[in-house]
């Protein structure tokens, strides 16, 4: 296939030879006169490991070339791909006026070009940068529209300063977001003899998951930093207790937690956060991240109540409380203090769960109900059928399997409130409304 490359930085260097390495016809294209001259005498313009050969190699065997010009890269190539840099701005915010430039200079050369061209944007920006920057600019600049007489992808890079070229032909997954299936196509023929999942999804998700997985790196590294200096204040190696860590592969590293949804809840985590940043406050240890950790929760569960109040409705159902479906455990059930705050706000319930029956409980979950949510047992129903008849609207707060029968027959009118995604559907307006989708 035939590339042209926009911008001749980290990002767009590394791409151009390692692309060219793949048998394609490579233009990298900067408006650095210097950078264009050093690839074509066969020079990279940037220190990464083993780029520098490819680079050589791929010059000399014709691949490989370099030009200020953006017209004759546009002319020359099929599909191009955005590298440029997205810096900070003082508040914060990104800065994509040297984004915005490329695309005017690319939909000029795109008004001239017969022919379907795709330009990808591997450039990191926040979710709606493409809808709201890339796509109106090329439209304008071109007179033609995305989908139609071009093709726009965007297509995240996970690279690593000094193992670049590894991390290029070993990705962890290769992600799509495509405007339409002739430009996905396209862009899928470049990562062919890849054996790493390509996933093609929207424009909005491929941009947020290179947010997702950055931030996530970064908030490891934190974590990590924080045990290590509450280890060190106890006189405990952090590196071994860090290695044993990460030889939990079941739940610590893995998907197990990180799926969006309701508050934390049950025995253990409430309890186990409190007693370590309790103990980092006693040692004076700063522990911003864990301390942060349960006002994140509890906002969480404030953003339950006021969905629920939101919709105007005074009858309310509630299908599962225990902090987790197959328990009958009650004890810092997130659901449960959502429905004492509806109760105080005069909300008038009825709750149902098939393992929470007060004839059935013995020993700590009964006196934890007697004794400290007595109110709760009050509005207990024996059936699924009680809170579906008597509810306007339905929160759905557990995985139960029997729910996602319930919430698929719920009468005309009624408005669930899903807690833990009980049907894989997006948030409609009036009819169903999940906590985070």
């Amino acid at each position: 296939m035939r590339i042209s490359i926009f911008g001749l930085g980290y990002v767009g260097s590394v791409s151009a030879g390692c692309l060219a390495s793949d048998g394609h016809t490579v233009i990298g294209v900067d408006p650095n006169q210097t950078k264009a001259d050093l690839i074509n005498q066969g020079l990279s313009p940037i220190v990464e490991k083993d780029i520098g050969e490819m680079i050589a190699r791929q010059v000399r065997e014709g691949r490989l070339s370099a030009t200020t010009s953006v017209a004759k890269a546009v002319q020359d190539s099929d599909l191009s791909l955005v590298c440029v840099g997205t810096p900070s701005q003082l508040n914060g915010n990104l800065d994509l006026s040297y984004v915005r430039r490329v695309c005017e200079e690319i939909g000029d050369a795109l008004r001239d070009k017969a022919g379907f061209h795709v330009v990808v944007a591997r450039s990191t920006m926040l979710p709606g940068s493409m809808r709201d920057v890339v796509i109106p600019t090329l439209e304008g600049r071109s007179g033609k529209v995305a989908g139609k007489g071009f093709g726009v992808c965007n297509n995240p890079e996970f690279l690593r300063e000094g193992t670049a070229v590894w991390d290029y032909y070993n990705p962890p997954k290769t992600v799509i977001g495509e405007s339409d299936p002739v430009a996905g196509d396209k862009l899928t023929e470049l990562y062919s003899g890849m054996t790493a999942p390509l996933i093609r999804t929207s424009i909005e998700t491929a941009e947020m998951v290179k947010y997702a997985d950055n931030v996530w790196h970064a908030l490891k590294v934190g974590f990590a930093n924080e045990v290590g200096n509450l280890c060190k204040a106890l006189q405990i190696d952090s590196h071994k207790v860090m290695e044993i860590f990460c030889q939990d592969t079941k739940l610590n590293l893995s998907p197990y937690y990180l799926k969006p949804g309701f508050a934390f809840g049950g025995s253990c985590l409430p309890k186990d956060v409190r007693a370590l940043t309790y103990k980092g406050k006693s040692l004076d240890v700063p522990l911003p991240i864990l301390n942060a950790i349960l006002p994140s929760n509890q906002l969480q569960v404030q953003r339950g109540v006021d969905m629920v109040l939101s919709k105007g409705r005074r009858r309310v159902g509630v299908l599962g409380f225990s902090f987790k479906a197959g328990t009958d455990d009650l004890r810092e059930s997130p659901v449960v203090e959502v429905i004492e705050m509806l109760l105080g706000k005069g909300v008038e319930l009825r709750i149902y769960d098939k393992n929470v029956n007060m004839a059935a409980l013995t020993g700590a979950n009964r006196d934890y109900i007697l004794n400290h949510i007595p109110h709760i047992s009050r509005i207990m129903v024996g059936s699924p059928a009680e809170v579906m008849d008597f509810a306007e609207v339905i929160v759905v707060g557990n995985g139960a399997v029997e729910f996602r029968e319930l919430v698929a027959a719920r009468q005309p009118g009624q408005v669930v409130v899903d807690l833990v995604r009980i049907v894989d559907q997006k948030s409609v307006e009036g009819s169903y409304d999940g906590i985070c989708w």
